[in-house]
């Protein structure tokens, strides 16, 4: 059975790397990796695939950046000769980037069988744009691979056959449990101590990324607004995402930023490290889906600077509310994880670190 295996941006690595561990044990499967380069640098991209022991990718399409209609275009163009070539029996993509319905599209127009991993998920705000890939990718994929009750829910109510979906837990739980105890390993932490980015043992962990947040200076000074409050309680480390950091020097941010003297700026930083700091925070602070589900599974306290979730399961049972953008929503749940006003979260169903043994488990009955 020959299996292409797609992956483009960071995300995409946490998911597929117990897929391609799973694949290895198999041995009446050949899986090939296809990494676009929609991520493509060493901090993006390189350094993500050796903390999880990732293969190399057998193709490289070396996409890069560009617009979503350029990425898009561009990926589909370098990719359908690679299905021409090879010929899979199957197309695996994942997730919700530009690479997941690119290359969704060209599979399913050359008739190859397409399974979506992460499948069903909707925030149910058409303005994202990983909301439009998600839909897309689900419409025309053969199989579908839910993470929690929620994305069969809606796949059934969006008329998908019963048959096409399967409830198999998350790869990205996969990865994250089986890298905890190396992650602990770490010396970041002791590395931010040296640096004296820390003191006590109290600290918060900030993403941003979304363009949402960070392409509007309004928004964006809203969000600054609430952090000020909280660097005054603890130190906040921030990786910095590429287009955040570029945006806080564009906007005219960066005097007010630099004036936070517990806000802590760092260049983008490796999968173990950022799980150790993860597993180690008071408080994580994200606009990223996958840090509500690292959390929840981490049971560490979450604050989502967005207006929806397309992962309700991790406000349902795990440890991640939704505060929007407004500042004084973040401060005010900030102060209630502080003061411990929050219930105990609980591990959603099948997030038990077997997902991809599911997935392969049904690729192998159905295919053989």
């Amino acid at each position: 059975m020959k299996i292409i295996n797609v992956v483009g941006a960071r995300p995409n690595f946490i998911k597929i790397a117990p897929l391609m561990a799973e694949y290895r044990r198999r041995k009446n499967i050949n899986a090939i990796l296809v990494h676009t380069g929609q991520h493509y640098d060493d901090k993006m991209s390189n350094l993500f695939f050796s903390d999880l022991g990732i293969p190399e990718p057998d193709i490289n399409l070396d996409v890069g950046s560009g617009s979503h209609a350029v990425q898009t275009a561009e990926i589909m163009k370098r990719f359908e000769p690679v299905l021409v070539e090879y010929k899979p029996d199957l197309v695996v993509v994942v997730g919700d980037v530009n690479s997941t319905i690119a290359c969704g599209l060209v599979t399913t127009k050359l008739q190859i069988k397409l399974a979506h991993v992460e499948a069903g998920l909707r925030s149910f705000d058409r303005s994202m744009p990983e909301e439009i890939n998600r839909i897309l990718t689900d419409a025309i994929s053969d199989l579908l691979f839910c993470t929690e009750q929620a994305g069969v829910d809606n796949l059934l109510a969006e008329g998908v056959a019963q048959d096409k979906i399967h409830m198999v837990g998350h790869v990205m739980i996969d990865t994250l449990l089986s890298h905890l105890e190396k992650a602990q390993q770490s010396t970041i932490i002791e590395d931010l101590r040296q640096r004296e980015f820390l003191d006590g043992s109290d600290f918060a962990v900030l993403t941003l990324h979304r363009p949402s947040n960070v392409d509007d200076p309004m928004v964006f000074s809203r969000i600054l607004d609430a952090l000020e409050v909280i660097q005054m309680d603890m130190p906040i480390l921030f990786p910095v995402h590429p287009r955040t950091r570029k945006n806080i020097s564009s906007l005219g941010l960066q005097s007010r930023v630099d004036s936070f003297k517990n806000l802590h700026m760092l260049d983008p930083i490796g999968y173990l490290d950022f799980l150790r700091l993860q597993a180690n925070a008071r408080i994580v602070l994200t606009d990223s889906g996958g840090i509500q589900e690292e959390t929840t599974i981490l049971k560490v306290p979450c604050i989502t600077l967005r207006e929806n979730t397309e992962r309700p399961v991790t406000v349902s049972l795990g440890s991640n509310q939704v505060a929007g953008t407004d500042t004084e929503k973040i401060v005010t749940a900030y102060k209630n994880i502080i003061s411990g006003n929050y219930r105990e979260p609980q591990i959603p169903p099948l997030w038990d670190g077997q997902a991809a043994k599911r997935i392969v488990s049904i690729f192998e009955r159905l295919f053989s």
